[in-house]
């Protein structure tokens, strides 16, 4: 597909939570990454309002292990703090499949819609690791991007049949690619197959709960927004395209 992407993803650590047990405690990792959570790692790499990145399919290389560490986060009410065990996955290692939309919610940068450079910019992108630093669920889990073909090489899971993870968190849904008006969470049920986890797309998820009215934020090319032209000749300058 000429808006699709394939990466792979790794670090040392990933804690990839439920927002809700975000709030302070002691957090424990899901075992698999959110889509929210890869979606976030994909926007890392290349982002622009103008379109909508999906998910496609996540492939889990490296066994799912975990390691307690203990840590002293600082109290939000004072500048003390607590001795606190956080639960993360330890070496995980995916392959990730991804592609992207317009956005049709944002007709008013209708003139960015150019596939081919937005494509063209993305895959650039990966191979230099992404444009933004990339974290696997929370800040102090750093994450590494590189290039791959989806499928390539050996999983610990390959042959390994079916794993159902039951309900978890799925994602946000931001007033500027939903509906306008609302900020959204989504729950869904996960299977991975022979390690590979195929992700419903967001407006799929039959578990959909409104947080509170919000609204979208507003681009203007020239002072928050720089069009895909301009940056495609950045970034491809003195480069054989």
């Amino acid at each position: 597909m000429r808006n699709q992407i394939e990466f792979v993803v790794h670090g040392k650590y990933a804690l990839f939570t439920d927002p809700v047990t975000r709030i302070g405690g002691e957090k424990f990792t899901y075992q698999i990454p959110t889509y929210q959570a890869l979606k976030g790692i994909v926007e890392s790499v290349y982002w622009k309002p103008t379109i909508t990145w999906y998910i496609d399919e996540v492939r889990v290389m490296n066994s799912i292990q975990t390691e307690v560490k203990a840590v002293r986060p600082i109290k939000y009410q004072n500048d003390g703090n607590d001795l606190m065990y956080y639960t993360y996955l330890r070496n995980p290692i995916y392959q990730v499949r991804a592609h992207f939309e317009f956005n049709e919610n944002r007709p008013d940068l209708a003139y960015d819609y150019n596939e081919h450079k937005h494509h063209n910019i993305a895959k650039r992108s990966v191979k230099r690791g992404g444009r933004r630093d990339v974290f696997l669920g929370t800040r102090e889990c750093q994450g590494y991007v590189e290039a791959c073909q989806f499928g390539e090489g050996e999983s610990f899971y390959d042959d390994y049949g079916e794993v159902s993870f039951g309900p978890m968190f799925h994602g946000f849904t931001y007033p500027d690619e939903g509906d306008q008006e609302s900020f959204q969470t989504r729950l869904w049920v996960p299977t991975m197959r022979n390690g590979i986890i195929s992700f419903i797309r967001p407006e799929n998820c039959e578990i959909v709960r409104t947080i509170h009215k919000d609204k979208m934020k507003q681009f203007k090319k020239g002072s928050n927004f720089t069009s895909v032209e301009e940056e495609y000749e950045d970034m491809f300058k003195g480069v054989e395209k």
